[in-house]
């Protein structure tokens, strides 16, 4: 029984190395299997804080590293549209298909590319690029999400808006400009307690900044040092600045304030006092005019008397010129023949040596141009012509109009702008047409439907 028992404890020792190194074996091969699975993208849990004008890095790697230089690559914003921020395909940046606003800010680090690494680099951030960003490889169908913070800071600047005599106090204004997002404004004396200030007003520029300012009234009782704090705890940013007065400062506010009031006082006064001089003066003026009206009066009286007259023989000179007039009017209507229209001073004559019985009578004043039919037929005009060329410059050429008609032994008077005349079936007025001067050569062509019709040069004398 004893030789028997003896091998089979030796079975049992043998049996226990051979386990311990299977389960070793396995262990390896679980960590082995795990070790080679699919990598993960890395991105960061804590939000990425960027100041306004900066070139910053969102950071995502793969872990463990693979090549992903032939992978397709996206960084995008859900809140856009188009959302890509970054597009990476066949080894290249695809620019097109970028938010317009990321064109030419954004890119990778292609040497880092084949270590795993896609992080984007945002040049010359802006306000609007605040947001949550994704980075994502489409072949392993792996994100990661990283956020960016944008901030602006700026100091503070602190000026004296007025001074409250009554009270001995100064006014104080601080504004600062170039802030994003929207900060808070304190005022704190010199033991950092807030002081009691108007209203922060707050104003956001084209460029998504803000601008805030707020005003406070420092008394006597308050310390000599007051400090304007501007902060904005989202991008943990403070700015400061600080104002410090004399200790003498208000006693000697206080007295200028004093000489202030004795100078109104004193301007006050003598605005009143030139007021009554003034009025003394007027007043004394009056009493000489009274004394002297007779003088005056008699002066009045002749001026008027010769205005009078005046206006008399105004009036009288007037109606004998209208009589004229009216006289030469009726006298140059009545006449109907061409010699007698001759004698006429304002009135000059052109004929043709064509087959025509249509004169031509032209004001030497530039007023009118005047066509006489001595035949005994009426003449429709329709669709006629009249070429004038003054100095042998380039012609101009009007054309009558559809219900213009030359009646038989009487005249079509064509007046120059702004010398009279009406829109009518024997009168009409050329629009556009300067009058001529003295001295000037002028040569008229008359174009009816089947001819024209020259006529001899009028001089203007």
């Amino acid at each position: 029984m004893q030789q028997i028992r003896r091998p089979l404890n030796m079975n049992r020792l043998s049996i226990g190395p051979q386990l311990r190194t299977n389960s070793v074996l396995v262990v390896y091969l679980l960590l082995l299997f795990f070790s080679t699975g699919q990598s993960k993208l890395i991105g960061s849990s804590q939000p990425i804080v960027a100041t306004v004008g900066d070139d910053i890095i969102l950071p995502c790697h793969l872990e463990p590293a693979v090549d992903v230089t032939a992978m397709t690559l996206e960084w995008t914003r859900s809140d856009l549209d188009p959302r890509y921020v970054l597009v990476w395909r066949s080894a290249q940046d695809l620019v097109n298909a970028k938010h317009p606003s990321y064109k030419g800010r954004t890119s990778l680090f292609t040497d880092e590319l084949k270590h795993g690494n896609i992080s984007l680099k945002l040049s010359k951030v802006k306000p609007a690029d605040e947001g949550k960003y994704q980075c994502y490889i489409v072949k392993l169908d792996e994100g990661s999400l990283v956020e960016l913070v944008v901030g602006a800071a700026a100091s503070p600047v602190i000026s004296i808006a007025g001074i409250e005599g009554d009270k001995g106090g100064v006014v104080l204004q601080c504004e600062s400009k170039g802030w994003y997002p929207e900060p808070e404004l304190l005022w704190l004396d010199a033991e950092g307690k807030i002081l009691s200030a108007g209203p922060t007003e707050t104003v956001r520029g084209p460029d998504d900044l803000y601008t805030v300012s707020s005003r406070v009234t420092v008394e006597k009782r308050h310390s000599n040092n007051i400090t304007c704090r501007v902060q904005q705890r989202n991008i943990n940013q403070i700015r400061e600045t600080q104002i410090k007065f004399r200790d003498d400062f208000f006693n000697s506010l206080s007295s200028s304030a004093a000489a202030t009031v004795a100078v109104s006082v004193c301007l006050a006064v003598c605005i009143l006092f030139i007021l009554l001089l003034v009025f003394f003066l007027w007043k004394i003026k009056n009493k000489i005019k009274s004394k002297t009206p007779d003088k005056n009066n008699h002066a009045t009286k002749n001026l008027s008397k010769s205005k009078t007259q005046g206006q008399v023989s105004v009036k009288e000179e007037r109606e004998s010129l209208m009589t004229n007039e009216s006289v030469q009017m009726k006298v140059f209507n009545k006449e109907e023949e061409p010699k007698k229209t001759k004698n006429m001073d304002t009135c000059l004559i052109s004929q043709s040596s064509a087959d025509t019985d249509i004169i031509m009578e032209v004001d030497k004043y530039g007023k009118y141009i005047r066509l006489r039919n001595q035949s005994h037929e009426e003449k429709t005009m329709t669709g006629w012509k009249l070429k004038l060329q003054i100095n042998n410059k380039k012609p101009l050429i009007y054309t009558f109009q559809s219900s213009s008609i030359l009646k038989a032994g009487e005249t079509f008077t064509l007046w120059i702008a702004g010398h009279g005349g009406a829109h009518s079936s024997t009168e009409q007025v050329w629009f556009g047409l300067k009058p001529w001067n003295s001295k000037d050569t002028l040569q008229f062509t008359l174009i009816t439907n089947n001819r024209e019709i020259p006529y001899d040069p009028v001089y203007v004398l």
